[in-house]
């Protein structure tokens, strides 16, 4: 057996004939590189876990951008660094060595080729195996996220107002109906603008 310098390598020998090398290169996803720039330019840290050897994990952060990379990593260490990491980790994985950390992330997401294993522990499951839809999905999560705070802030603000009202018998039941279904209707077209 042969392992080229990178650690990428096998040979292949039948019948004591002449070894045939074998070197392998994996190739980028299809939006990966523009997933970790989204990423990036949010401010958000990057990492690549990889149970590959160092030179193939190095090229691969190489072309991504990404400096916080490790290889060697076993599936169980992928799950624990999961799970310490500080706040909230989004995890995407394919392989039926990220499965242990897809189940630790605190949402996970895997490509339409992954293992079914990989897609049964996964959150998510991208239907292709372009990784573009989750910048998007990030964006419309942060989007979907503010308007909730906004309507809540709506509602706080209605129920500040119309509690003390309705207490001291001001309103009369048109006008807490009328009240109430504006209410409803602001809130409704708040959450309309996330399109």
């Amino acid at each position: 057996s042969w392992v080229g310098a990178d650690g990428s390598g096998t040979c292949l020998t039948i019948d004591g004939k002449a070894a045939v090398h074998f070197h392998f290169e994996d190739s980028l996803r299809p939006g990966a590189a523009e997933l970790v720039t989204s990423l990036k330019s949010k401010g958000l840290p990057v990492m690549l876990l990889s149970g590959d050897a160092d030179g193939p994990v190095a090229d691969l952060a190489a072309k991504l951008g990404i400096d916080d990379w490790r290889a060697g990593v076993l599936p169980e260490d992928k799950a624990r660094i999961v799970s310490e990491a500080p706040g909230k980790v989004l995890m995407l994985g394919d392989g039926l060595n990220d499965t242990a950390a897809l189940a630790a992330a605190h949402v996970s997401i895997a490509p339409a080729s992954a293992l079914e294993a990989t897609r049964v522990a996964a959150d998510v499951v991208l239907t292709s195996p372009d990784l573009t839809p989750v910048s998007t999905a990030l964006r419309i999560g942060a989007m979907a996220r503010r308007r909730i705070l906004q309507n809540f802030a709506v509602a706080a603000g209605y129920n500040a107002m119309a509690i003390p009202i309705a207490f001291a018998g001001i309103a009369t039941p048109l006008m807490a109906a009328i009240a109430m279904s504006s209410s409803s209707i602001v809130v409704s077209l708040n959450a309309m603008r996330t399109r």
